[in-house]
């Protein structure tokens, strides 16, 4: 009996450092990368990068998945997954060494595309890999997985905070610090427990790619929801996007230039990833406080103040709303793709919820996602120095104060957007009979909790 609870136990540490290094890759360059892509004059640009994140999600998960399922075991699809991220993002820290000070967008982006091609995908591998060996290992995935995930969380802000006190946010190193876990993560992956495959799985190839679940559309209510998903999912990378570019802005404004906040940026929005680790342990209350509408609008007004309290901070004695903004983020970001991920569990047949999932996801994290960053990139270009050479780096110093007067404007207008769509989600979707929040439904919305942290 002790035996078999000490192997547990091993197992339990085995996966939690296994979502440790899978998050600690994303985290080593995923909110700080605006900053070094500035300082290399390539701050117009950075949408680019976060727009094509969500561009290879809406299909390499799928297929890499099918791939898991019927041919390749699920460990060592993600061990191959991260080995070829982890090169490419290798590659990518070379070049940026080579070429000094002369970046150039087009090696760069391709690189840095072919990389987190490979990488998104892993996120969901290593949650099939937890999950077969929770199970065979006679454990309840329920119960044991979210505990477990949690190191996942923690592995980002460890990341988050190693490249910012390294100084690596503002260099290439952090390339390389995701493709050294990469690389590390690929080799950790084959010690995992062996997941079967089943070369007849799946069905027709629309079928195994979620295509079906767009029927949903034909339903009105549907319609109406995944409409709103892709709305709300404008919001979701905006300040992953530009958060730590902007207030590393503050640098080279005379007032706020020696400020903790301006001179460690990163480790300030690490401040959002923890807000998520504690937040989210709100949402069962939430839910049976204000049912599903209620939980899903808390997220779109979260939004608002998330942004707003960006327009009006900054790193002197504004930093206290920065970091409200950071708190706020937890509520924001995990309360609509829970509450939501119930919804579509309560509203779809069971032989379609896999899909219907899916389908969520790409209609918040992929489309919204992508669209979201590529206006706001297009805006921000446009607003932050109006009339300038495109060449012109963010941080240049004569345009500093120019600079925070556009950030400022575009912070409060991303503000509103999102209450736009929170006073037009308030009147337009309507959810009366399922108002009501069972047992079964708390126990699911635990369930995929830990599914839809990042």
């Amino acid at each position: 009996m002790t035996a078999s609870v000490n192997s547990k136990n091993i197992l339990k540490v085995r996966l939690a450092g296994l979502n440790f290094l899978e998050f600690a890759v994303w985290g080593s360059y995923l909110v700080s990368m605006g900053i070094y892509l500035s300082r290399m004059g390539l701050g117009m640009e950075i949408f680019w990068f976060y727009t094509v994140q969500g561009l290879v999600s809406l299909f390499m998960p799928a297929v890499v998945g099918i791939i898991a399922d019927r041919w390749i075991p699920a460990q060592r699809m993600l061990s191959l997954c991260h080995l070829l991220a982890g090169i490419f993002m290798l590659i990518a820290g070379w070049y940026c060494i080579s070429s000094g000070n002369n970046v150039e967008f087009g090696p760069l982006f391709t690189l840095y595309t072919l990389s987190v091609a490979f990488f998104m995908p892993t996120i969901g591998l290593s949650n099939s890999v937890a999950f077969n060996a929770l199970t065979t290992g006679g454990m309840d995935t329920i119960k044991d997985f979210p505990p477990i995930r949690t190191f996942g969380t923690v592995g980002f802000i460890c990341a988050e905070l190693f490249v910012n006190f390294t100084g690596f946010q503002n260099t290439y190193m952090q390339f390389i610090t995701s493709g050294v876990l990469s690389v590390v993560m690929a080799i950790y992956a084959l010690s995992m427990p062996h997941c079967p495959v089943n070369p007849e799985s799946g069905g027709t190839l629309a079928e195994s790619l979620g295509l079906n679940a767009f029927k949903l559309f034909k339903r009105k209510k549907m319609a109406i929801f995944f409409i709103f998903s892709m709305l709300l999912g404008v919001s979701l990378q905006i300040t992953n996007s530009y958060g730590t570019t902007f207030i590393s802005t503050f640098r080279h404004i005379a007032e706020y230039a020696d400020t903790w906040g301006a001179q460690n940026a990163t480790a300030l929005t690490a401040i959002s990833q923890a807000s998520e680790a504690l937040c989210i342990l709100l949402i069962p209350f939430c839910l049976r406080k204000f049912g599903i509408k209620g939980v899903m609008l808390l997220s779109m007004l979260a939004w608002v103040f998330r942004f707003g309290f960006f327009g009006i901070g900054n790193t002197g004695s504004g930093i206290i709303f920065l970091i409200l903004s950071c708190i706020v983020y937890g509520v924001a970001f995990d309360f609509f793709n829970v509450s939501g991920g119930l919804f579509v569990d309560k509203e779809t047949d069971v032989k379609m919820r896999s899909s219907a999932q899916g389908l969520f996801m790409i209609m918040t994290n992929g489309i919204g996602a992508s669209l979201g960053t590529f206006i706001a990139g297009k805006f921000v270009v446009n607003n932050l120095v109006p009339g300038t050479d495109p060449s012109v780096k963010i941080f240049s110093p004569e345009f500093a104060e120019a600079i925070q007067h556009g950030w400022t404007e575009s912070w409060l207008i991303f503000a509103a957007y999102a209450l736009v769509v929170a006073v037009l989600f308030f009147f337009i979707f309507k959810d009366k009979e399922q108002s009501k929040i069972t047992k079964r439904d708390i126990k699911l919305a635990e369930e995929t909790i830990s599914d839809y942290t990042d």
